[in-house]
Formats: structure tokens, C-alpha cells, sequence
């Protein structure tokens, strides 16, 4: 039973309180409150139980609090007096049990977390208190509200305590107390925790930069920066840094600022960036920091391995680190995996690593990293910023084969007379199954009866494109591509083919051609007249010669006077018809002989001078020789022959006509008086030849 008066705290002493802990029987500490009517500070306790008059006053104490000591059984009573002026003196009284004043708590110091609408309490009692309470309670309520929780939150251990259900936006006002029990009987609430709202916004990476150091080979200067876009308060930013080999332990740091910079190696890193408050740590922003691939020594011999076999390789390096350098990390991973580590101390040049912890996988590229570590502290990671440098790096497979797969989209390309360029695309590093050599071209003549002779052409493996050379022209060939490692070339690609170009069939003579037929096109008739004047040679005009002088019949050659002013090179015909008639039912009168018609329409009425019998020779009736000769030179410029002559005399004429018209003369009409046809045909016999007169033929211009 516990009951404490006063008169007010404006009036005095108040708020008197005893209590004990469980293991201190027998004794109390008794506290109290000291009123505000005065700055001196004297007090005094006094202490009655009702047994053998137990009675003790304690004076002249200037503290607000004493300890007394009690009897268990007997009911006690508590008075303390205030000593200001006489006219002022006050008095707090406290009545209990000494059995019942057991008191656990409040906690000496409490925590909090907020997740997912939770909010977890963590309390820390006295060490006392501590064995004492079982069970803790929590009420909570929002800034502002006036009442608590309707009812406290029982926790299943002393130590911390779980609320559900809470909105992560809100922050909330919260108090602990133990729960009750034979060994403590109070449990007074803590004072009030304000807890934050909770954090659920994820930082923003804006950005991260990768230089080197200054005068620091195989390190790097990683610049991180970061907003947080929420409006949840919060108190900084906790940064965790790990390798990402899974080497342990990780390193935290916490700093204020959005933004951090970290002195590393090659190696590969992740970063995880969080805010937090007091309660809550937001969502963490996961940043990976990959390998440097140009890590120094790749292909310069600095570092070298051998593999004895997949379970043990040894790494060797080219410097005598030894003096600068106590411990020493390598890194290998297969392309695209997790990488693998181990750190180890040495002072030779060399180490083998033996048993590894997974085993070597044949036809793998593996990629593998030598770290240096100046501090035997860091062999093991304690840090991981500004302690480790990369020395080198290279690769190795622990069984070469030879590739699986071939170049692809192959195609040709400038092809002429005696080459063609090829193109591919690289074989995948996947099927590769090793250090790739190099490529092997195949190609062969192809013909319809197969192949022939195969030439092969080995390529650097750095290249995409090649030139074939010394090859045929208008040949077609068929091209496979292949590529090597040590272990032996792979399977070919698919059969692609090309054919190089024919030789050019074009001379002068054909250009020449070209080049006439465009200028025929584009100038007309002007061209075609001077080609004629080139191609056909000038013909005399037979009636200028002596023979045809002194030929008789001078009205005969009337009608050459009509045609006088042309020459033999302005003749222009159309074209030739060759017309099939029968013999001449009529016969030409001496008075009026026949006409070689030039057109129907300007000569009506005429008949054809042409009569035809027989199958050897052809027979010109008429008496006027310019117009046979008209017809016959029409007739020689439409042969596929060119005429050459000169004069000869009539003599020579009356041979070949008589050869050639006798016949003729004989089975189809009366005794010709060859004196009237024999000039004529004498002069054109000289410009025909046989075969171009024979058959039954009419010839008119048109």
C-alpha cells in the first residue's frame, strides 16, 4: 500500500517516494520533489514503524533523496520535512509495505526500428532490473493525440517488444515499462520516445566516376554522388563497400554528405548507400564497381600461370615485390561467374594454389588478377579502402579444344578479274574453346563436274576482312572459312561462292562503232550522206566516157539529160522491193521503147521493161542505157558488195553480154537487134555481177 501527501508543489515538498531493489532487503531509497517558496535546501526524514517503537530521524540533508533502512514485516511511514523559514515549513508523507516496494525500471536507455509498418522497441535495464523483468509493455500514440494506445503491447522477452499495424509516413510517441511480477511490483513508464517517421525511399545514384591515381599504379579513384528524392527526415547515409569475390568482412562507413570517394584496386567491388534516422534505414541503392579490364600487365608477360590440373595452378610474377608487398591476393573467374580469391603471405615469386576451392572447367576462359597488400592487417580485409593495389592480370584455359563453331555471315566484295574481298563476322567467344590462332580460308574452282585443287589462306585473328588474290578470270569458287587454337582447327562455316569477272571483249573497232551509231542518232541525215561518200566509192558517170561517144542513137539519150544532174554518190533510196513478174505480153515498139519505172503513180500506164524466162540469166529489155544503168546501180548499191571499176572498152562489153543474154534472146523472143541493146548492157555489165542478176526479179525504187 503506497499513499504520499503534501500541500501542493507551489507549497513545498512533494511527490515522496520509497522503493528497493529485489536483492537490497532491508533497505530503501526514499525520493522526493523540493517545492519552489525557497532556495534553501534542508530536509529532514523521519521514519516510524510500529514495532519495538522503531522511530529514526534523519537531519540537516540538503539532497532529495535518502536511503533508510526497513523492517520487511511491518508497515512503514515516511515523513519529510521541508526547513525554510518558520512560516513556511512542509511536510510530504509516504505510507507501504516494505514487501511491496520492489521497483524495476524505467529502462536505462531505449531504442527503435521501423520496417514494413512494424515498429520494433529495444530496452535496456539496469543490471538489476534486468534479471528481475520478464515481460515489458509498449503504448504509443500519434504527436498531438491525447490518450494512448487503449491498450499496451505485451512483448514475449524483457528486452524488446514488436508493434504491427503502424502507417510508415507518421511519426509516433512511445513509452516503456515492465511488466509485474514477485520481484517487481512497480513498474513505472519510461520517459516519452519520439520515433521518426519511416524511411522508404531509396537513394538515386547521379553519378560515379573511375580515374586513376596520381603516381599509384593499379589504383583507382572511385567517385560516388547521390540525392535522396524523399521528404522523410532523416540523418545521414550509411555506405557498405565488399568485394565482390565474397572476400569478408565488408566495410561501413556513415557520413552526412550525398557523396563519398574511395581509393581502390582493379578488382571487382559492390556499394550499397542507405539514409537513416534514428529509427529507420531506407532501402539501400546497390551500385557495382566493375573490373578494370585494362588492368596493367595483360600480355606483357608480367604475370604468368601454369596449370597442373583443376584442382591446382601456380601464379608467377615477373618483380621482386617482396620488399614492398607482405601479402598478396589472387582473383579467377570464369568468364561471366563469380570470381574466386585467395590471399596468402609469400616471399618468393611464385605461389601455388592448392587444393582450389572449386575445381577448373576445360575449354574456359578464365581471367586471373594478382592484388598486392603493403599492411599484414589488411591481408585479411579488415579495410578495404586506400589498402590494395593491382600488379597484374592475364588469362588461361585449363584444357584447350578446337572451336565448335566458324565465321559467320561471310560475303564477298569487290570482285574483279583476279580477287575478291571477304568479310565474316568472329566466331563467338563461347565456342572458341581456347586462344584462337587464327582463321583458315579454304577455297577451291568450282565447276559443274565438282572441284578442284583446294587452296588454304591462314588469317590473323584480329581480322574481319581479307583480300583472295591470284585467281582466274570468270571462274566461280567456293569459299569455307574455319578458325584454329592450339588444340587443331574447328568445323568449317557453310559453302559460300563468287565468281571473279570475264576478260572485256571490247576494241577499237567495236568502240569505234559505238561511237558512229551515236553520232548517226544525234546529227541525222548529214552523217549518213558523207558515210555513204566513205563507204561506197565514186562511180564515173558512163556518159562521159569516149566509148559512149561514139555510141549511135543520140535520140536514145534524151532521157538521160533528165537525170544528168545527179551523181552517182547523191543517190538516196529508200529501199529495194524485189517483185516476182511474169513474162512481157507486150512488146516494146521501135518507136516508143520501154522505161524503167520509178513510181507508178508518175509513170502510169507503163509496163515493166522487165521480161524474165529461163533460171540462168536475166535480160534487160530496153534501148535507153542511162535509165538500165539506173536500175543496175540501184541495184549494185543494194548488194552486199561494192562495185570497183573503171572503163573498158565495148568490146569487152559484147562478150559478157552475149554470154549472158543470148539464151535468153533465143527461147523468148525474135532476133534482138543487138545493136540497139548491146551499148547499154555493155556499160552496166561492167558494174554487176553474175549472181547478183539471177533469179526471175523485177527491180523498182520506191
Amino acid at each position: 500500500m503506497l499513499s504520499s501527501q503534501a500541500k501542493g508543489p507551489s507549497a513545498g515538498v512533494h511527490d515522496l517516494d520509497c522503493f528497493g531493489k529485489y536483492k537490497s532487503r532491508g533497505s530503501k531509497t526514499c525520493v522526493w520533489k523540493p517545492g519552489n517558496h525557497t532556495s534553501q535546501k534542508n530536509y529532514t526524514v523521519a521514519v516510524l514503524q510500529h514495532v519495538r517503537n522503531h522511530c529514526v530521524f534523519h537531519e540537516n540533508i540538503e539532497e532529495s533523496s535518502k536511503e533508510v533502512k526497513l523492517y520487511e514485516e511491518h508497515n512503514v511511514t515516511v515523513e519529510v520535512f521541508d526547513h525554510g523559514d518558520a512560516a513556511n515549513c512542509t511536510k510530504a508523507v509516504f505510507r507501504g509495505s516494505p514487501k511491496d516496494l520492489f521497483r524495476c525500471g524505467p529502462p536505462k536507455t531505449a531504442s527503435f526500428s521501423r520496417l514494413a509498418g512494424r515498429l520494433h522497441a529495444n530496452a535496456s535495464w539496469l543490471k538489476d532490473d534486468g534479471k528481475a523483468i520478464k515481460n515489458c509493455n509498449v503504448r504509443y500514440k500519434t504527436p498531438g493525440s491525447p490518450a494512448w494506445s487503449e491498450s499496451p503491447v505485451r512483448s514475449e522477452n524483457g528486452s524488446s517488444c514488436r508493434v504491427d499495424a503502424l502507417n510508415s509516413s507518421l511519426a509516433y510517441l512511445v513509452q516503456i515499462q515492465c511488466v509485474t511480477n514477485n520481484k517487481c511490483a512497480q513498474c513505472p513508464w519510461s520517459e516519452t520516445y519520439t520515433v521518426p517517421t519511416e524511411l522508404t525511399t531509396r537513394p538515386v545514384v547521379v553519378q560515379r566516376r573511375d580515374e586513376d591515381v596520381a603516381g599509384k599504379k593499379g589504383r583507382r579513384l572511385i567517385s560516388v554522388t547521390w540525392k535522396f528524392p524523399g521528404r522523410e527526415p532523416h540523418d545521414g547515409y550509411h555506405v557498405t563497400l565488399w568485394k565482390a569475390s565474397g572476400e569478408t568482412p565488408g566495410e561501413r562507413t556513415t557520413t552526412r554528405q550525398p557523396r563519398v570517394r574511395l581509393v581502390l584496386s582493379y578488382s571487382s567491388y559492390l556499394l550499397n548507400i542507405s539514409a537513416f534516422n534514428n529509427a529507420s534505414v531506407s532501402p539501400a541503392a546497390s551500385l557495382s564497381i566493375p573490373q578494370r579490364e585494362e588492368a596493367p600487365g595483360v600480355g606483357d608477360g608480367r604475370l604468368n600461370l601454369t596449370v597442373h590440373h583443376n584442382k591446382s595452378f601456380t601464379v608467377f610474377w615477373k618483380d621482386d615485390l617482396n620488399e614492398s608487398y607482405v601479402c598478396y591476393s589472387v582473383e579467377w573467374r570464369e568468364k561471366g561467374q563469380k570470381a574466386v580469391h585467395m590471399s596468402f603471405y609469400e616471399s618468393k615469386n611464385s605461389r601455388t594454389l592448392s587444393p582450389l576451392p572449386e575445381p577448373l572447367k576445360p575449354y574456359s576462359r578464365y581471367g586471373v588478377t594478382l592484388h598486392t597488400r603493403p599492411n599484414k592487417n589488411t591481408c585479411n580485409m579488415v579495410h578495404i579502402n586506400n589498402s590494395e593495389s593491382t600488379y597484374g592480370s592475364t588469362h588461361f584455359y585449363s584444357l584447350e579444344g578446337s572451336p565448335l563453331g566458324a565465321p559467320t555471315n561471310i560475303s564477298t566484295s569487290n570482285i574483279t578479274l583476279d580477287s575478291a574481298v571477304l568479310r565474316w563476322s568472329r566466331i563467338p567467344e563461347e565456342d572458341i574453346r581456347g586462344f584462337l590462332l587464327g582463321y583458315i580460308i579454304h577455297y577451291t574452282e568450282y565447276h559443274r563436274r565438282g572441284t578442284g585443287t583446294e587452296n588454304n589462306v591462314t588469317v590473323d585473328p584480329a581480322r574481319s576482312g581479307f583480300e583472295l588474290a591470284d585467281l582466274k578470270s570468270g571462274t566461280a569458287y567456293q569459299v569455307q572459312m574455319s578458325g584454329f587454337t592450339s588444340a587443331g582447327a574447328g568445323i568449317r562455316s557453310p559453302a559460300s561462292f563468287f565468281k571473279t569477272k570475264h576478260k572485256g571483249r571490247f576494241d577499237l573497232g567495236l568502240i569505234g562503232g559505238v561511237v558512229v551509231v551515236g553520232l548517226v542518232l544525234i546529227c541525222g541525215s548529214p552523217v549518213i550522206k558523207r558515210l555513204k561518200v566513205v563507204l561506197w566509192p565514186s562511180i564515173p558517170n558512163p556518159r562521159k566516157s569516149d566509148t559512149m561517144q561514139r555510141i549511135d542513137g543520140a535520140d536514145e539519150l534524151e532521157p538521160m539529160e533528165a537525170i544528168d544532174i545527179l551523181t552517182v554518190e547523191e543517190w538516196d533510196f529508200k529501199s529495194l522491193h524485189v517483185l516476182e513478174t511474169e513474162a512481157a505480153d507486150v512488146q516494146p515498139s521501135a518507136s516508143e521503147p520501154p522505161y524503167l519505172s520509178v513510181d507508178d503513180e508518175d509513170w502510169p500506164g507503163r509496163s515493166s521493161g522487165w521480161a524474165e524466162e529461163g533460171t540462168d540469166n536475166a535480160r534487160i529489155s530496153s534501148s535507153d542505157p542511162d535509165v538500165s544503168l539506173d536500175a543496175e546501180q540501184a541495184s549494185v548499191q543494194a548488194s552486199a558488195f561494192v562495185c570497183t571499176g573503171g572503163y573498158t572498152t565495148v568490146e569487152m562489153f559484147q562478150r559478157g553480154v552475149t554470154a549472158a543474154v543470148t539464151p535468153d534472146v533465143e527461147r523468148n523472143s525474135p532476133e534482138p537487134d543487138l545493136n540497139q541493146v548491146k551499148p547499154g548492157l555493155d556499160y552496166v555489165r561492167q558494174f554487176s555481177n553474175g549472181p547478183a542478176w539471177e533469179g526471175r526479179a523485177g527491180l523498182y525504187e520506191t
